[in-house]
C-alpha cells in the first residue's frame, strides 16, 4: 500500500508527512484514512511521543480537499469521517506543530488550524476557497480561524478567498513565525526539541488547560485550571534535584 502519510519518530518527536507531492498533498479519501490511523495511534502513545509535527512533502503543505476525487466519487468515506479526523488531530494530548510551505488551502488550512502551533515558510500561501466552489465549512474553518486571528480578519479571508502569504500570516497571528523555506523544517525541529526537553506531563497539561479554558470567563477559567490541573509530574523531584 502506498504511504500517503508517512511517520518518522526521533527523540520523542513524531513527524507526520502528507505524502502526495505530485498532487500538492490534496486530501484524498485514502490519505484521510491513513492520517486517521496515525492520529488514533498517537493518542495512545503519550509515553513515547511528546510532540507531533505535521508537514507536507514536496513544494506544498496541502492544496486542500481532492476535488478530482470528489468529482470521480472515489472511496466515499462514512459521514463526518473527515470532520472527526480533523477534530481528533486537534484533540491529541501532545502539542502539535504545523510546518507550512507553499499551498495551504481550505481543507489544508483547516488541518493546519487544528495544530497548536504553526510556522510558515516565506513562500507559504494560505487561503479559504470554499466560496470559489460554492462549498461551506464543515471541518472547523468558521470556528478555528476566528479564534486564531480574530473575526474581522477571518471574515476577510473567508469572504474574499484571497491568498495570505507567510509574512502576513505571521503578522496577523495565523502563524507563530515566518522563515525562509529552506530553513522551515530545521526551525520546527529545533522548536520541537525545546519542547520535548521539558516535562511531557506539563506539556499535555498546558495544552488541556489552555484549550479547556478558551470558552470560559476569567474567573471560571481560573477555577477550571485549579480543578482540572493534573498536578506534579511523576519525575518532579528528579527534575528539582537536577536543577543547577
Amino acid at each position: 500500500m502506498t504511504e500517503l502519510v508517512t511517520r518518522q519518530d526521533a527523540d520523542g518527536v513524531c513527524t507526520l508527512t502528507l505524502n502526495r507531492p505530485e498532487a500538492l498533498n490534496a486530501l484524498s479519501p485514502a490519505l484521510f484514512v491513513q492520517l486517521r490511523s496515525h492520529i488514533d495511534a498517537l493518542a495512545a502513545q503519550t509515553d513515547t511521543v511528546g510532540v507531533v509535527i505535521l508537514c507536507g512533502a514536496g513544494r506544498s503543505f496541502c492544496a486542500g480537499n481532492d476535488l478530482k476525487a470528489i468529482k470521480a466519487g472515489e472511496g466515499e468515506l462514512p459521514p463526518d469521517y473527515q470532520e472527526v479526523t480533523v477534530d481528533l488531530l486537534a484533540a491529541l494530548p501532545q502539542p502539535t506543530v504545523a510546518a507550512v510551505q507553499g499551498h495551504c488551502y481550505t481543507g489544508g488550512l483547516e488541518l493546519a488550524l487544528a495544530c497548536d502551533l504553526l510556522f510558515a515558510a516565506d513562500n507559504a500561501k494560505f487561503a479559504d476557497t470554499h466560496g470559489k466552489w460554492g462549498l461551506t465549512p464543515r471541518w472547523g474553518m468558521s470556528q478555528r480561524l476566528p479564534r486564531r486571528i480574530g473575526p474581522l480578519k477571518a471574515k476577510e479571508m473567508m469572504f474574499t478567498g484571497r491568498v495570505v502569504g507567510g509574512e502576513e500570516a505571521a503578522a496577523i497571528g495565523l502563524a507563530n513565525g515566518c522563515v525562509a523555506v529552506d530553513t522551515l523544517q530545521t526551525r520546527v525541529n529545533e522548536l520541537a526539541a525545546e519542547m520535548v526537553a521539558n516535562s511531557w506531563h506539563t506539556l499535555r497539561a498546558d495544552k488541556m488547560l489552555i484549550d479547556g479554558g478558551q470558552d470560559r470567563g476569567l474567573a471560571d477559567g481560573i477555577a477550571f485550571e485549579r480543578d482540572a490541573s493534573p498536578g506534579r509530574a511523576p519525575d518532579y523531584l528528579e527534575r528539582v534535584k537536577a536543577f543547577g
